[in-house]
């Protein structure tokens, strides 16, 4: 069981961050080490009944999507920067993973889904995007920049010709730099951005 860092307050976190504004919880996790290893992530990534992505970013910013299954032909096509692998419910595979939600069991059960990892070369991100529903990005090998961004709502405006839901207009609001054990959390439609 992954146990949090003795300084964290629960109480503290619910009445104001909680659903409200986006907040870095420095080694959150003391003792995080990761789960999974980037090439058994990319293993699940191979197999049928495991829902993945693989997100790429060409030189013009330009973001692609490609849906799993994967081969290793994928993986070993792959340029050396600026892609995102992103696998699914990890938690209802491994053991190991779904101890991650024990270390946030102070959040109601209903509103906790399923836990994704992913792994990014450098400069690998999905892009500038929101979320309808509450985030906890949890930082294991490396290190990942995190830019924040607007509110967002329906009526926000997105790329056009994305496969992704991105944001056409990013305003940056607050940046991090996320070392392993890091958390950081945000709420609700509040747009932001990872870079590894």
């Amino acid at each position: 069981m992954l146990t949090l860092s003795l300084e964290f307050d629960r109480a503290r976190f619910l009445s104001e961050y909680w659903q409200k504004k986006p907040v870095v919880l420095r080694n959150l996790l003391p003792d995080f080490e990761d789960p999974l290893t980037p090439e058994e992530l990319a293993g699940c990534a191979c197999e049928d009944q495991i829902e993945s992505r693989l997100v790429c970013e060409d030189h013009s910013g330009a973001f692609s999507l490609q849906h799993g299954p994967f081969s290793e032909k994928d993986f070993t096509s792959l340029p050396k920067t600026h892609y995102t692998l992103l696998v699914q419910a990890m938690d209802q595979w491994f053991d190991e993973v779904a101890t991650l939600k024990s270390a946030f069991d102070f959040i109601p059960s209903w509103r906790v889904d399923d836990v994704m990892i992913s792994y990014a070369s450098e400069h690998g991100g999905v892009g500038p995007h929101f979320d309808n529903y509450d985030v906890f990005l949890i930082q294991g090998l490396g290190q990942r920049r995190w830019r924040l961004g607007q509110s967002c709502s329906e009526t926000t405006p997105l790329r056009e010709h994305s496969p992704l839901r991105l944001i056409e207009d990013f305003e940056t609001t607050q940046e991090f730099i996320l070392n392993p054990g890091d958390v950081l959390y945000v709420p609700p439609r509040v747009a932001h951005w990872g870079e590894a």
